[in-house]
């Protein structure tokens, strides 16, 4: 397969598995606003904290509210990770390679962008709820429509491998932000208060009936192991790791247990020490500090992936556009050669 198709798959599924990730934190802080106690304030800013862009969002928008916030998640075409953004470029990758994806994939994806581009423009904050609702249901779809069109070769596993990736790295920031940010003191701990967020928590994951039917109580430490280290479940962190490290195999035809690249090798360490962790260990060494190093490795496995599979194509451009420019401008040939 051409690095060049696998990388458009590949982002294809991130950015569409993102989008809904934004939809979902917003319905949820959305419900949550309305069961808080009185007088206590709605919590915006950590929407922008699991984004990890709050300097973008401080640069373009002067106070941190419910439209403005709304306005930079969603509909922001200047904001990279909004939904609006990745969907564009989710739209872009999907006609870059629509001689390997089946029909019934892209017009899932067209029909996705068009919806939230008409949303956009309408710029109508009532029917939000309905919108995130249809966000949701369409990665959903495409999600289901990619695994029964598309043959289950090299192109279905890098988008697989898009999907739980992004899934990971979201976790750990929800996680994260509800660790330091959600809370307004820390007499709220253990409290009713405490107890709505976590419940709000375990449902931007899309966890909380699953959680509850394992659980039967509502506990910091046992919804951090949920989302942390449960096998089971297909939107914990070690879930998801584990099943990239599956699809990473079936594309290299490396024996587990081996590795034979960069890529292999960080995902491999990272399955390892999550397959011997427990939760006591993580709160022992410190949550914050553990979901840090855990998105930091994330980030690298991607950075190895990009360079083991995909930069590939990036060089092979480089030449082909190096060529093209030497044919037209015969007399800087040797400049471009030396600075290549």
């Amino acid at each position: 397969m051409l690095s060049r198709v696998a990388d458009s798959i590949y982002w294809l599924n991130r950015y569409i598995e993102r989008a809904e990730n934004v939809a979902r934190f917003i319905d949820v802080n959305l419900n949550l606003i309305l069961d808080l106690p009185s007088g206590v304030p709605p919590q915006w800013k950590p929407l922008i904290a699991v984004t990890g862009d709050i300097e973008q969002f401080d640069h373009n928008y002067s106070e941190v509210n419910s439209e403005n916030v709304i306005q930079f998640l969603c509909f922001d075409s200047n904001y990279d990770n909004s939904i609006i953004s990745c969907l564009q470029k989710a739209r872009e990758n999907a006609r870059s390679i629509r001689e390997v994806i089946s029909s019934e994939m892209w017009e899932e994806v067209n029909s996705f962008y068009l919806a939230i581009k008409e949303a956009s423009a309408a710029s109508s904050f009532g029917t939000l709820p309905k919108l995130f609702s249809r966000v949701k249901m369409a990665s959903h779809r495409f999600a289901g429509i990619m695994d029964a069109t598309m043959s289950h070769n090299e192109g279905w596993q890098f988008g697989q491998m898009g999907r739980l990736l992004e899934r990971a790295d979201k976790t750990t920031r929800i996680l994260d932000v509800k660790y330091f940010l959600l809370l307004p003191s820390a007499e709220w701990v253990g409290t009713p208060l405490d107890r709505i967020q976590w419940i709000a928590l375990l449902k931007s994951a899309s966890a909380y009936e699953m959680y509850r039917k394992c659980q039967h109580h509502i506990t910091p430490g046992s919804v951090a192991e949920f989302l942390i280290l449960d096998r089971a479940f297909p939107r914990s962190i070690h879930f998801c790791l584990w099943q990239t490290q599956q699809c990473l195999h079936e594309i290299t035809q490396t024996p587990p247990g081996h590795w034979c690249n960069g890529a292999e090798r960080a995902l491999g360490k990272l399955c390892s020490q999550l397959s011997y962790l427990t939760i006591e260990d993580i709160v022992q060494s410190g949550l914050h500090e553990f979901l840090n190093q855990m998105q930091s490795s994330i980030y690298q496995v991607g950075n190895e992936i990009h360079h083991t599979f995909f930069a590939l194509g990036d060089s092979q451009r480089a030449l082909s556009n190096q060529s093209s420019n030497n044919l037209q401008l015969q007399s800087t040939s040797n400049t471009q050669a030396s600075s290549a």
